[in-house]
């Protein structure tokens, strides 16, 4: 017994919570009060209240540290000077439990409002931050030189720089609304979960009881024109361009889609409704190629493009089905979370031709006044076939009336001026 290691006595238990019979702080996800509401507790502790791991995918890497000893396992981190740099709600929105399931409300506020918790030994940590920053892009300066945007040296300088309010989220899940919002049981959205993630999550089906579900998925990140004040504020005009993400357009210019272009239209429409005294809202979600991953994106550019009579726009989405199974997996049910989190209930001008993203939206209760198209001339000759896809699936037909922009912006100035 001498030669006994000082931990050879310690189990592996099959489980994310500890199991010293200590009763985890309850979630009452929707109360008004973030008190009443408790907090989002994922860190590896005796304290922790839901599924999972903060961070998301960035968990494994976290993992990862720590067993090669470049990280305590036990750290936990020093949050002073990190309260969020603008001010966002709470918005009426937040006290309703059907309006925002795939994010914490308060998950930027956790030192303010939980911090008697937090003085107690409560490991609590942010799922939302909020930053200032000024973003530069070439299509800004473009639309500078062509006349389409002006320097107001506030929301845009000489240079073109562009002023911005970022607010990074991480996906908080909360699994009785996840369920409702796509109409199924929540024993069998549990169940699917446990056993197609290779059962990670024993708790999905061992622990009933925890209702919380951290996923090791992409969050969002929100960039926003103007002044953050202003969101929710149905005096002042909103644009808006929900983006899924798509790194080969978006950060390195693959011209075989619309992704970065109607991504600059969505910016320039921000900054154009925020100096005309409105306030431009971007959210950046990771849902790379649809939500299907980029390995299954390029596939299907492969199987596109080798198929007989080359990449044509009748079999654009039929080859991204024979590969994946589906053609889309963004499930736009949940994208409009965090608009009800900004405390948005109208969009005046809304970059998007996709009726999913609209129906989603109004289906929410976010009204939209008018869908803005990406111009013509914006469009890569690659990206043609995507653009006749889109138009024979179906997309954007519903209410589009471009021509009504320049009413929403006239609208903006008075309010200006």
């Amino acid at each position: 017994m001498a030669d006994r290691k000082p931990n050879a006595d310690k189990h592996i238990v099959l489980t994310s919570h500890p199991t010293s019979g200590r009763k985890p702080l309850a979630i009452n996800w929707g109360a008004p009060d973030p008190l009443l509401r408790g907090p989002v507790i994922g860190s590896t502790t005796e304290h922790r209240n839901v599924i999972g791991a903060h961070s998301g995918s960035y968990a494994l890497y976290r993992a990862l540290a720590v067993a090669a000893g470049r990280l305590k396992s036990d750290h936990v981190p020093d949050l002073t000077n990190t309260a969020p740099a603008d001010l966002i709600g709470p918005h009426p929105q937040w006290s309703d439990p059907m309006k925002i399931v795939s994010m914490d409300p308060w998950g930027h506020m956790t030192t303010e409002v939980f911090a008697g918790l937090i003085a107690k030994g409560y490991d609590i940590r942010p799922t939302v931050a909020v930053t200032r920053a000024h973003i530069n892009m070439p299509e800004l300066r473009d639309a500078m030189a062509a006349g389409r945007l002006r320097s107001d040296n506030l929301i845009l300088s000489p240079a073109g720089d562009a002023r911005v309010t970022k607010v990074a989220i991480e996906p908080v899940w909360w699994l009785p609304g996840i369920a409702r919002r796509f109409a199924i049981d929540e024993a069998a959205l549990r169940r699917n979960l446990f056993e197609h993630t290779g059962r990670m999550f024993p708790e999905l089906v061992t622990r009933p009881d925890l209702k919380v579900f951290l996923p090791p998925i992409g969050g969002a990140t929100v960039y926003i024109f103007g002044e953050p004040t202003k969101l929710g504020d149905r005096r002042y005009p909103l644009a808006c361009r929900v983006h899924d993400e798509c790194n080969g357009s978006d950060v390195f210019g693959s011209d075989i889609c619309t992704c970065r272009p109607y991504l600059a239209h969505g910016i320039e429409l921000c900054i154009e409704t925020a100096q005309a005294g409105g306030v431009g809202v971007v959210v950046y979600n990771r849902k790379e190629g649809r939500a299907l991953g980029e390995v299954t994106k390029f596939l299907v550019y492969n199987a596109r493009k080798r198929q007989e009579g080359g990449d044509r726009a009748d079999q654009y989405f039929r080859r991204t089905e024979c590969v994946a199974g589906v053609q889309d997996m963004r499930f736009q049910e949940l994208m409009p979370d965090v608009l009800h989190w900004l405390g948005i209930a109208r969009i005046d001008r809304m970059a998007s031709m996709s009726d999913m993203k609209h129906d989603a939206l109004v289906g929410s209760g976010i009204e939209i006044v008018d869908r803005v198209p990406i111009p013509d001339e914006l469009i890569p000759a690659d990206a043609r076939v995507e653009m006749d896809a889109k138009v024979a699936a179906g997309y954007f037909n519903k209410g589009v009336r471009p021509a009504d922009s320049e009413l929403t912006v006239a609208k903006g100035r008075a309010l200006s001026e």
